[in-house]
């Protein structure tokens, strides 16, 4: 098909903040070990972690000893703050070098990612040059919907819908970009256009079609009850939890999988069962694991990965549950669902799914006195009651916390940390997935089959899809 013409008219900005503090985290199989603490030094998943410690402090280096080449940068006074970072080197640069047609990064990773959905409505922005700009058009089709969905991640495209300018949250109506299917040629083509917003929805996501009705303190969930829930089997065990998000993709914990990413044929994801260990269920190999590249054991950002399935899911009593977009918070109070095989009690076992409705807390609470003491950053989410009662436990790590909105339910967390099982003043830490979306999309981006182009000269974009199916 033809390229296609964007306008950028203005600008916005974004960065992500890095944050490094100790770790503790909640993994275990089920006929593991009987306590909720874990080793840190990760040599097996079944090995349990130890508890939050005060980092040790900075050790000065000694004359004559070698410095790492990886540290030269900042000693020599070059700042990233404020740029794009290649994850895999030290080189940065300004963020208007981002989504520009040009690969700086070795990998090309600053010319990934240059399409989001944000807020509410799920409006379609694209990024020129480090600037996030909301599209318009009055001439929006198919091919341009798949396009979209593809620099997303996702393997199809569902639908789209035009939503009146005044709709939008007030953040989304200022810079806009326009798209005209005129050929790159015909530059007298390009027309004035009204104000209406694509919306693409990921995935047919976040419904329940199974179930209808209402972990540690938790009910036994019931079929159909979670059917985006996933269990991460390592060595024919359950370890962790997982969610569906599309067909081949399952998100997980990065402590989950640290350490034994490389073998594939150890793990399997079992999908569409409620107890363990069962027969018959539907299960998936692994074509790959990808974390976080600044995930470290010893510390609790950046825990999150990807699972990518060899074969695609049939969606026969398992649905995916949609990510958010950016920007869309889930407030303080809000309950939410926290689901998966781990104990039911301190130092158990659990072989029934169990769940459990917990509050979000204020990132506030929860890094007050007495609590997790400033250890909270914005990678996180925190969720549960501060009295204890209701928690996730062993084995439910990388699962589900659940969050419905207007009868779509959105992956608000992956189970990350905490002090013990539902303990007082010791809620469970969660991955924040509304911060990992760009890691998220980036990996499933950059791991797909089906090639999309997109790239930029001075004041003009060019969007191309290679239709090439999956």
């Amino acid at each position: 098909m033809d390229p296609f013409r964007i306008e950028v008219e203005s600008v916005s900005h974004e960065d992500l903040p890095t944050v490094e503090i100790p770790t503790t985290f909640n993994v275990s199989p089920l006929s593991g070990q009987t306590s909720c603490s874990f080793s840190q030094d990760l040599q097996d998943p079944h090995v349990p972690t130890a508890p939050l410690q005060e980092p040790p402090a900075p050790t000065p280096k000694s004359q004559g000893q070698l410095i790492p080449t990886s540290y030269l940068p900042s000693m020599l006074g070059v700042s990233c703050t404020g740029k794009f970072s290649c994850s895999t080197s030290t080189l940065c640069f300004a963020r208007s070098a981002q989504c520009d047609g040009v690969s700086d990064c070795a990998d090309g990773e600053d010319e990934l990612q240059c399409v989001r959905l944000s807020g509410r409505s799920s409006v379609l922005q694209i990024n020129s040059r480090g600037v996030w700009g909301t599209v318009c058009s009055t001439n929006w089709d198919h091919k341009l919907g798949y396009s979209a969905c593809k620099q997303l991640g996702y393997s199809s495209y569902i639908s789209s819908r035009s939503l009146p300018l005044s709709s939008v949250e007030s953040a989304f109506q200022a810079n806009l970009v326009s798209v005209n299917l005129s050929h790159p040629d015909l530059h007298t083509s390009n027309i004035i256009i009204s104000m209406v917003f694509p919306w693409l929805p990921p995935a047919d996501c976040g419904s329940r079609p199974m179930f209808r009705s209402r972990i540690v303190g938790g009910n036994v969930s019931k079929p159909g009850q979670f059917p985006w829930q996933a269990s991460l089997h390592y060595q024919n065990r359950h370890l962790c939890g997982g969610s569906i998000i599309t067909p081949r993709w399952i998100v997980t914990a990065a402590h989950c999988v640290y350490g034994f990413a490389t073998n594939t044929m150890l793990w399997a994801v079992q999908v569409g069962l409620t107890d363990q260990p069962i027969n018959g269920v539907l299960s998936r190999s692994l074509e790959k694991i990808v974390y976080h590249a600044r995930y470290q054991p010893k510390g609790l950002n950046y825990d999150i990965a990807l699972l990518k399935l060899t074969e695609p899911l049939t969606f026969n009593g398992t649905t995916p549950i949609c990510l958010p977009n950016y920007g869309e918070r889930f407030e303080e109070g809000k309950m939410c669902w926290i689901s998966g095989w781990g104990a039911t009690v301190d130092g158990g076992d659990g072989v029934s799914m169990h769940s459990a409705q917990v509050p979000v807390l204020s990132s506030r609470d929860c890094s007050g006195p007495g609590v997790y003491q400033g250890a909270i950053s914005p990678w996180m989410v925190c969720a549960g009651y501060l009295e204890g009662g209701k928690d996730s436990c062993q084995g439910d790590s990388g699962g589900p916390l659940a969050c419905e909105e207007s009868s779509v339910w959105k992956l608000a967390g992956a189970t990350s940390w905490g002090y013990g099982c539902a303990g007082r003043n010791n809620p469970a830490m969660y991955t924040l997935i509304s911060h990992a979306l760009t890691w998220i999309h980036q990996q499933m981006e950059v791991n797909s089959t089906v090639g999309t182009v997109y790239w930029c000269t001075e004041e003009l974009c060019w969007w191309q899809t290679v239709l090439q199916y999956c």
